[in-house]
């Protein structure tokens, strides 16, 4: 049977992330938690561009979802004084989709593309002269009766955000002046991103409740957003005024989350390369065949974490789940391989 990872824990974005994303999400670089040294490097290129009074350089942020990308991306825009236009990577399905937004824009403007490893090839190759020379080459007719068009665009920034680097063709890569990756956050980070969450929403918490939700955070942002707000509800059903360790602790009983943030799909994902694989290696294909999950699923919502505390390997000939994993599992090391 298919067992999904909850929409609580899932790093992607939800319905419900809209009304969190409104009320918390930091405005400027001062009041974003973590990333430090990623901070601080913006703070170095935005404040040089506003000394110079020039526009920032096209700007690539990569790393898992949840993480910030997003944000950042409009913190950037809140600094400088900027518009900013947001589109989905998924969304530009032709040529003329991304002409329209590109000749739409105004001078220094941010266009921001997220997902922007999806582009179509094809319109890519748009956003190469657009990039590098703020023109648009556009092709009109066919056959020996075409004829390219070059169109003038006000100097613009772009910003991409991708979960999937790896899928970024050389050319496009290369185009963009800074790369920066978000890494999974601490877990002091996570804490004080909870207390701040708290306080924007009036949530009375203390110490202990606010450690107890980091630590099933999976070390996302967004996941502890969303886990302070299902702790809420619970709280206000059981009618407690504040929200104490016990009361976090019953909340997540109930939402069957363990103290590493894993779920029985978690479980299941790692019972399956054990049980069926017997502990890896496998393929992605095969592992996704068996899971009844698409691969791109696996690579993004499943693996990274587990990866990120220690419970799986990538090597060259597969997926393999490591002893820690064994151990949370109960199955004894020689039972495998």
């Amino acid at each position: 049977m298919k067992t999904k990872l909850p929409k609580v824990l899932t790093p992607q974005k939800v319905k419900e992330d809209q009304f969190l994303d409104l009320n918390l999400r930091p405005k400027r670089l001062s009041e974003f938690i973590g990333q430090e040294k990623l901070k601080k490097n913006l703070e170095i290129f935005i404040t040089a561009a506003k000394k110079r009074n020039e526009m920032i350089e096209h700007i690539l942020f990569t790393g898992g979802p949840g993480l910030g990308k997003t944000t950042l991306a409009l913190i950037i825009a809140e600094e400088i004084k900027a518009k900013i236009k947001i589109i989905s990577g998924p969304a530009i399905e032709r040529a003329g989709d991304l002409a329209a937004i590109l000749t739409s824009l105004n001078e220094g403007e941010i266009l921001f593309i997220d997902e922007i490893h999806r582009l179509n090839p094809s319109i890519e190759e748009i956003l190469y002269p657009a990039m590098e020379s703020y023109v648009l080459d556009l092709v009109v007719g066919k056959g020996a009766m075409a004829e390219t068009i070059r169109i003038k665009l006000p100097r613009f920034s772009l910003i991409g955000a991708t979960t999937r680097p790896s899928l970024l063709t050389s050319p496009l890569r290369d185009r963009f002046g800074m790369i920066y990756n978000l890494d999974f956050y601490k877990e002091e980070e996570i804490e004080k991103i909870i207390a701040r969450s708290a306080k924007i929403l009036n949530i009375k918490i203390d110490q202990s409740a606010i450690k107890e939700i980091a630590k099933r955070s999976r070390n996302t942002p967004r996941v502890a957003n969303r886990l302070l707000k299902r702790v809420r509800d619970f709280a206000q059903v059981k009618e407690k005024e504040v929200i104490d360790q016990s009361v976090a602790k019953e909340a997540f009983e109930l939402l069957e989350i363990d103290e590493l943030g894993l779920t029985e799909a978690d479980r299941r994902f790692l019972k399956i390369i054990a049980e069926k694989f017997n502990g890896g290696p496998t393929g992605i294909k095969t592992l996704s065949a068996a899971l009844g999950e698409e691969e791109e699923t696996i690579e993004e919502i499943y693996e990274p974490y587990l990866m990120r505390i220690g419970f799986l390997d990538r090597t060259p000939r597969g997926r393999v789940i490591t002893d820690l994993a064994k151990e949370y599992l109960g199955i004894k090391k020689s039972t495998l391989f």
